[in-house]
């Protein structure tokens, strides 16, 4: 019964992760099309540009494989497989994913401070779930700061350990900031302050991090710009 439970309650994960994958897809597909613009650019050149030619080809690789993992991670989620949790350092997902949006970084002139703790306990985690979350979490703090023009748009990340062990994550930026009357409904489903926005980013993020026996949470004041914080614990409690 706890398995049949285990799957139902994936199903209905799956159900909501459906209203985003579009957004969660549309990400690297946009980019390797726009790699492969730039791809045939460089090849048009006379001479042709073979090295920067070479360089997109690789980032369409890499885009490629970021959509086959959100994929990948979707049929997971369909089938009676249990999360891929495994010991993780919390540093290395974000570095991962710090790689991953840089282009995003430069196309929206937005800076990144990265402050991480030199030495983490390893959590357990599905590596791909979590940089999900910090994608969405780092994507949504680069929008928050389109609008910004009287001050420099900087996006701060960084992780420590609180008084109780666990790991935090926390992703700042410089935007509007959130009114607090919303803040806590940001994390309700098909909530959404976007004009183009699903409302199931963030409440995806969080069904991922209580999957994980975490929390995520946000602090702001308007106009001071936003804080999300993750708090992860060190054992897996999913398991007995």
């Amino acid at each position: 019964m706890q398995s049949e439970l285990a799957h139902v309650t994936r199903v209905t994960t799956l159900g909501e992760l459906t209203a985003s994958i579009a957004h969660e897809i549309n990400q690297p597909l946009a980019a390797a099309i726009s790699n492969a613009d730039a791809c045939i650019t460089w090849l048009a050149r006379e001479p042709p540009d073979l090295e920067a030619a070479r360089r997109s080809a690789e980032w369409i690789i890499e885009d490629g494989n970021r959509a086959g993992e959100v994929i990948r991670r979707v049929r997971a989620l369909a089938k009676k497989a249990e999360i891929e949790k495994v010991p993780l350092d919390v540093n290395d997902v974000i570095t991962e994913v710090m790689t991953l949006i840089q282009r995003e970084l430069v196309s929206h002139a937005v800076s990144a401070r990265i402050e991480l703790a030199p030495t983490l306990p390893r959590i357990f985690g599905d590596r791909v779930q979590l940089q999900q979350v910090m994608i969405n979490l780092v994507m949504n703090a680069i929008e928050a700061m389109e609008s910004v023009v009287d001050r420099s748009r900087e996006l701060v990340i960084r992780s420590n350990q609180d008084e109780l062990g666990r790991v935090i994550v926390t992703v700042t930026d410089r935007g509007v900031g959130i009114r607090p009357e919303i803040a806590e409904r940001l994390f309700n489903p098909f909530f959404t302050t976007k004009s183009g926005g699903t409302g199931m980013g963030l409440s995806i993020c969080r069904s991922i991090v209580e999957a994980h026996g975490g929390l995520l949470s946000v602090a702001s004041g308007e106009g001071s710009g936003a804080t999300f914080q993750v708090t992860l614990p060190l054992r897996d409690y999913s398991r007995p």
